[in-house]
């Protein structure tokens, strides 16, 4: 991302800059056409050494070369054509630098050639026309190639990293990056703010203009600016008329680089105007006349709407005969008797205020004749023939034709010469209003609207001519130069009229500017030459014509930097054996440096072969060896110095499965073994899972996960399926799969008396049809073999050959115990019976079909169901039902009648005969509800009559967007929106949802990518607020509203941005618990994935726990680059569980939680070795005793010796026969170490287990003298210092004959708590029951030191207590619970030790 970012471009808009005379000015060194062969040498940028370039630039400034070009060939060529000579140089300068000789590419030069073989062969033809005119032709392209040429030796901006420590050191001209629009339309009920932010470095002041002048903005009380911003706040309550504070303002950010200029913002205060006063009389009018009511509103800021309502608040219907036009007349194109109403109403809304103001109601009389004969079109509005209208380009257009007639005329439009704009056109209105959106120079020319009636027809021309407001082709960017080098500022901007292009500086016009020998203007662009440092200033560029003005700001900024390193040092990169690899080595410098990759500190650059060096200073390696690996130097070199980074690359062996598993077939209930052998890197942690069916295997009691295999016991059926082996690392993996199939195991009785198997029953067979009947017959077949399992029911099933013949449908169920059954049958269906039988085992194999039986025909019964209406277009209603099936045609050649009317009008039906489901009616207007028929009818006659359905015909694209959409952020994740609902009328269709469409553009961490992807939240149609939640914290949104209806969404309504604040980051990432000995255990973690703001640290809490007992948590702090952290074990036994969580500023994040492994003696289990051997050795101890289990291969009958010993002595216990044993008499809370072993052959042996047996305590832990802990210490320490200070605060009291409080036993009886005291007790209160708050040890042997919760307040009245004559302090010890109130002289019984401290002075 380049730090020159955009200049502050203004919108378009009103024009407020004086427009400038345009002067071009093309200076440049002499040019000396000769023919001759021209090479080509382009030269990058950030590829040249800066000290060359200087040496260059002093060489073409002292002694220009002569430029070899033929003049008459290269305008031949149309290399350098009048026209676009500038246009081409604009567009290569920016990205290239070209040498000093500045020749033609490559690609002129081929022209070139060609072009003077065409020349030649022309021969008095083309261009030679005579000597005047040639030589104007050539004074022309001297001046383009001159010009174009010369370009050729600027540069591009230095791209600068976005690194905040270096953007922090560097300095840079002021930039506005926020400033309010430039029509600035405020409501009078609320404070004025008018926006103007900058950024630059040093930071920037502000200064305001108003109306051209000074505005002093510290004179004014109710004008305030924001600290650190220029924004002004103008604020109204204490009075004051925001009239008064109307006109044009300004802003300028200055700093000692130059100064950043706004637009010129032009502030107007909403008015909302009352409607005149008038006495509108009766509006009188014929039947079938044309009628036109004016509702001439009051001129608003910003104009109101216009709609028309009864008094009673209801909407006046409108259609193609009844409409508001735009300028908010009602018109009639003929008037009916139903129109006569005494409340016709214009209203106006205003937008800032949200009032409505209604007009005087006007009243329409309307007079009746025998019959209103018919008329031809004729037009209301516009009148005539022919009419014209400007718009400016980007706009919307929007014609209208409103025409009377009886009947009521038809609107079509037209484009003379071609066809309406495609995609950007929209019908209004009824037909009545044509809009072209962003219209461009293409939609000028003439359109025609068409009125047309049964009558006759008439159009309207009206020619539109589209202008442009000034646009930018070329705004200028920021531009960051290296001493010595060239640069160019380039704006261009069109429009129509052309505009005009006037440079400024640090906001004076160029002219009178202090002149600068480094800088020249040549018309819309100005050329920079060896620039030096104190050559920094904000530029800008002003575009205006007769319809507005841009205004961009563009900074130069020459900087001075030696060569730094952006990455961190000495990383290391891991990789594959073959693998393609990168490292990276992003720099940054000005000049910009050459970077040169080094091996091992020797050696030549590396450039070429296996390795690619990219422009941002990446080396890659195609194809990376063993031998490449070692340490990578790279060097960045420019004119002020040199910096280097190393980087260390490893090349990994592959990890390969060199034993796949294998297919197998087994049978149930034997077990199988799946073998999958890897070879790896041995110095990467290799992980192996298993997948059954593509899906995680669970490692059940039934399997067993070993090294290389897996064993799986007593197989079953739903072991069945595809195992795959999936070995990993952390840099690649490998996979392989096998099949495993499950054969039924064959189980043979034993003996006579053993069950018999069971099995699916026998085919029924023999089925017969009896008692025909019209709707019934009785069908019977005999049951086949149960197979030892009873029949437990029947399934009849059923076929008939008109619809869907050959396909089979369940008819009904019988119980086991029958073989015969009546069934229900429909009219006019051939039928064909067959029966299954089913026990506990399954179903039979079906029984062999019946013979047919075809019953008589009938009308329908039925009709079909799920009748549905509904547009597939906009224009059109497609009927929809499911037909009915064989069994509910009830007789030959079903079909349907289907019926539709529209559901406002109560028109006649119309109908049609359909045979298959569907219907489709056109043309229809758009959504309008229909009602719906559907009945059956077959050859017997018609169904019964159907019920009526309401319908919808096609939806439109909604034409409106929500407006006045407001965000509110709620918190780090979620906003709140709120917007005004858009008009039924502009929906066109059912109004399912408002839509809110939101996408993360940036996070305001610096560097961290983000998914610009498009998210939506759906609102329900009757609401205008919601809630957007699931949004990532800390950063930048962008947002858009839609109504969304059937066809789809809507125009979308103005992009919100918003910022969401700070949140808590998600938990660390590979968070890992390593324990390379029985006393440390190491912790390491990766950043979060999501930091949601900037980390402040991390927070980690571990405790010790040995079953269900825990030990104290212990916390601890560390910083955000700190991503380790050891611990020592307090003992060898008991684990530990680690929490940990990053923090913001906000607070901690996700926990991650971790457990450190088991200890030897609850690890999993070990796999046999190959040969003979012990394995699973493992021990659980109990505070006197230990149980031994263990596995071995060895022969049955094998004599063990177990042996176990403690820090004293050994032991051993011989002739174990046993797999398991329990060694008793041990003492409780010590350590032994145990291992098993043949008796005979004392070389197989198991792995030595050390564990400790149980305490009697509640927790595991060492037994430690408390006389030597260090808190102890401490503790006694505190006490005996304690018990001094009390002594000498009573001696000394005593001796100075201080004041005690003497209680008058006589008045005041002894309280509850004086009684303790008197008994020489003391009653402590919860609050003194605090263990005392001193050090603690944490497992690394640590002591933290915790505050202390003593204060004043706790012994003292706090700021209460004061200083009596003698200088003593006079207050009370107080416990906070039980203070006592006291009253007169009277104190409390007890005497402060701070208090006493006190009276010492």
């Amino acid at each position: 991302m380049r730090l020159a970012a955009r200049g502050a471009a203004g919108v378009e808009g009103d024009k407020r800059w004086p427009r400038q005379p345009r002067t071009l000015t093309a200076p440049g060194p002499e040019l000396e056409p000769e023919r001759e062969a021209l090479d080509v040498e382009r030269v990058s940028s950030s590829s040249q050494k800066a000290g060359t370039q200087k040496r260059e630039s002093r060489k073409r400034r002292t002694n220009p070369p002569k430029r070899l070009l033929d003049l008459c060939a290269v305008w031949e060529s149309g290399v350098f054509h009048p026209s676009a000579g500038q246009d081409s140089a604009s567009s290569t300068v920016s990205k290239r630098r070209v040498n000093e000789t500045e020749k033609l590419s490559s690609l002129q030069a081929v022209q070139l050639e060609q072009q003077q073989e065409t020349a030649r062969s022309r021969g008095k033809g083309g261009w030679d026309r005579g000597p005047a005119p040639r030589m104007a032709v050539w004074t022309l392209l001297w001046i383009h190639a001159t010009f174009s040429l010369w370009l050729f030796s600027f540069v591009g901006a230095i791209e600068v990293p976005l690194d905040p420590n270096i953007q922090n050191e560097l300095s840079q001209p002021p930039t506005i990056t926020k400033q309010s629009v430039k029509n600035y339309i405020v409501d009078p009920r609320d404070n004025i703010l008018i926006e103007c932010e900058a950024k630059g470095n040093p930071a920037p002041s502000f200064q305001w203009t108003r109306n051209s002048r000074f505005f002093n903005v510290a004179k004014d009380p109710r004008v305030s600016m924001f600290r650190r911003s220029g924004t002004l706040v103008i604020d109204f309550r204490s009075g004051g008329r925001p009239e008064e504070y109307e006109g044009e303002y300004q802003c300028f950010a200055r700093n000692k680089f130059g100064t950043a200029v706004s637009n010129r913002i032009f502030l107007q205060v909403s008015k909302s105007p009352l409607w005149p006063k008038e006495n509108l009389d009766p509006v009188v009018v014929q039947e079938g006349a044309p009628l036109t009511l004016q509702c001439n509103p009051p001129p608003g800021l910003p104009s109101p709407v216009i709609f028309w309502m009864s008094s009673s608040m209801e909407p006046i219907n409108q259609d193609k005969r009844v409409s508001q036009g735009q300028n908010g007349d009602l018109y009639f194109s003929n008037v009916m008797l139903q129109d006569a109403k005494t409340d016709y109403s214009c209203n106006a809304r205003f937008h800032f205020t949200h009032t409505i103001q209604q007009k005087n109601p006007f009243t329409l009389k309307v007079l009746t004749t025998r019959g209103v004969s018919e008329r031809t079109p004729s037009f209301m509005y516009p009148l005539g023939t022919s009419s014209s209208q400007m718009v400016l380009r980007g706009m919307d257009l929007l014609l209208e034709c409103i025409a009377s007639g009886v009947p009521a005329p038809d609107i079509a439009w037209y484009k003379k010469g071609g066809d309406l704009p495609a995609g950007k056109v929209k019908f209004e209105n009824f037909n009545k209003a044509l809009r072209i959106t962003n219209v461009s120079e293409e939609d000028s020319g003439e359109y025609f609207c068409l009125a047309s009636n049964k009558m006759g027809s008439i159009r309207h021309t009206i020619s539109v001519r589209v202008k442009a407001a000034p646009y930018w082709l070329d705004e200028p960017k920021n531009l960051i130069l290296a001493p010595g080098e060239d640069g160019r500022l380039v704006c261009r901007a069109n429009g129509n009229p052309k505009p005009t292009v006037q440079w400024l500086v640090n906001g004076d016009p160029l002219e009178v500017a202090p002149p600068n020998p480094s800088r020249e203007v040549a018309g819309d662009t100005i050329i920079f030459r060896d620039t030096q440092i104190g050559s920094s200033a904000v530029y800008q560029c002003n575009a205006s014509n007769d319809h507005g003005y841009l205004l961009a700001n563009a900074f130069v900024s020459v900087l001075d930097v030696p060569p730094r390193m952006l990455s961190p040092r000495n990383q290391l990169i891991k990789v594959i054996h073959y693998n393609r690899t990168r490292l990276d080595c992003p720099f940054f410098g000005s000049p910009i440096p050459t970077l040169r990759w080094f091996k091992n500190g020797q050696g030549s650059n590396l450039d070429g072969g296996n390795y690619q060096v990219h422009e941002n200073g990446s080396l890659e390696m195609t194809m990376a060896r063993k031998e490449d690996q070692g340490i990578y130097t790279c060097v960045a070199t420019n004119i002020l110095g040199k910096a280097e980074n190393q980087v260390r690359l490893e090349v990994k062996d592959p990890t390969r499965i060199i034993r796949v598993p294998e297919d197998q077939v087994v049978k149930r209930g034997s077990n199988v073994v799946l073998e999958c052998r890897v070879k790896h890197d041995p110095t990467l942690k290799l992980t192996v899972n298993w997948l059954k069916d593509d899906e995680p295997l669970y490692i059940g009691n039934r399997m067993k996960k070993e090294e290389d295999t897996l064993t799986i016991f007593g197989v079953a059926d739903r072991d069945q399926g595809s195992y795959t082996c999936m070995a990993s690392t952390e840099l690649d993996r490998d996979i392989a799969k096998a099949y495993l199939t499950v054969l039924a195991a064959q189980v043979a009785p034993t003996n006579r008396m053993a069950p018999l198997p069971k099995e699916r029953p026998d085919p029924p067979r023999d089925l017969e049809l009896t008692d025909l009947e019209e709707r019934s017959v009785r069908l019977t077949w005999i049951p086949g073999d149960d197979n030892n399992s009873p029949i437990t029911e029947y399934i009849v099933q059923f076929e008939e050959d008109q619809f869907q013949p050959g396909v089979w449908h369940s008819h009904s169920k019988h119980p086991g115990s029958v073989n015969s059954a009546v069934l229900q049958l429909s009219p006019y269906v051939n039928y064909q019976f067959r029966v299954i039988a089913v026990n506990d085992v399954g179903s039979s194999h079906p029984s062999i079909p019946s013979e047919r039986y075809r019953t008589s025909g009938a009308p329908p019964e039925s009709n079909p169901g799920d009748v549905k209406g509904a547009g597939s277009r906009k224009n059109n209603m497609e009927i929809t039902w499911t037909p009915m099936n064989a069994t509910s045609a009830f007789g030959p050649n079903l079909r349907y009648i289907v019926k539709w009317r529209r559901r406002e009008g109560r028109e006649s039906w119309n109908n049609a005969t359909v045979w298959g489901s569907r219907y489709m009616v056109s043309p229809t207007p758009v959504y309008v509800p229909y009602e719906i028929r559907v009945q059956a009818e077959n050859d017997f006659g018609k169904g019964p009559e159907p019920d009526t359905v309401i319908g919808y015909s096609g939806e439109d694209y909604p034409r409106a967007a929500p407006t006045d959409v407001k965000v509110r952020v709620l918190n780090s994740t979620a906003i709140g929106l709120q917007w005004n609902r858009v008009y039924l009328d502009t929906v066109q269709g059912q109004l399912r949802e408002y839509r809110a469409y939101f996408w993360r553009e940036s996070s305001l961490l610096k560097g961290l990518w983000v998914s610009q992807k498009r998210q939506f939240a759906s609102f329900s149609s009757d609401r205008a607020r919601g809630v957007v939640s699931s949004l990532f914290p800390y950063s930048n949104y962008k947002l858009e509203m839609v109504v969304v209806n059937g066809r789809g969404d809507g125009p979308r309504s103005e992009v919100k941005e918003f910022t969401t604040p700070e949140g808590v980051p998600s938990a660390p990432r590979r968070f890992r618990v390593r324990q390379p000995n029985l006393e440390t255990i190491n912790l390491e973690w990766d950043h979060p994935e999501h930091p949601n703001g900037i980390l402040t640290g991390y927070n980690l809490k571990y405790l010790a726990f040995n079953g269900t007992k825990t030990g104290k948590a212990v916390i601890e702090t560390f910083s955000p680059n700190q991503t380790k952290f050891s611990i020592q074990r307090a003992d060898p036994v008991s684990r530990y569980r680690f929490s940990l969580s990053a923090r913001t500023q906000v607070g901690p994040g996700e926990v991650v939680t971790e457990e450190s492994p088991a200890p030897p003696n609850e690890a999993t289990p070990t796999p046999a070795p190959y040969g003979q051997s012990i394995w699973n050795f493992t021990v659980k101890a109990n505070s006197k005793s230990a149980n031994l289990t263990w596995d071995h291969n060895l022969e049955p009958g094998t004599d063990f010796v177990i042996e176990y010993s403690d820090s004293k002595e050994s032991t051993k216990i011989p002739s174990v026969k046993a797999q398991s044993i329990s060694v008793t008499n041990l003492n409780p809370g010590i350590f032994y170490s145990f291992r098993v072993y043949s008796q005979n052959r004392p070389a197989i042996t198991s792995s030595l287990v050390t564990v400790q047996t149980a305490t009697d305590s509640a927790f595991t832990k060492n037994q430690v003298d408390i006389a030597t802990q260090g808190w102890f210490i401490g503790l006694m320490c505190a006490i005996a210092l304690l018990v001094l200070i009390l002594l000498i605060v009573c001696f000394i009291k005593r001796s100075r004959g201080g004041k005690y409080p003497v209680r008058e036993k006589k008045d005041v009886p002894l309280d509850p708590e004086d009684q303790k005291e008197e008994d020489g007790s003391f009653d402590y209160s919860d609050e003194d029951n605090k263990p005392l708050q001193g050090s603690q040890t944490s497992l690394d042997g640590t002591i933290k030191q915790q505050e202390s919760d003593d204060s004043l307040v706790d012994y003292g009245e706090g700021g209460e207590g004061q200083f009596n004559e003698d200088g003593s302090f006079i207050g009370q010890y107080t416990v906070k619970k039980d203070k006592e109130e006291t009253e007169g002289n009277e104190s409390s019984e007890a005497t402060s030790p701070v208090n006493a401290i006190y009276s010492l002075a």
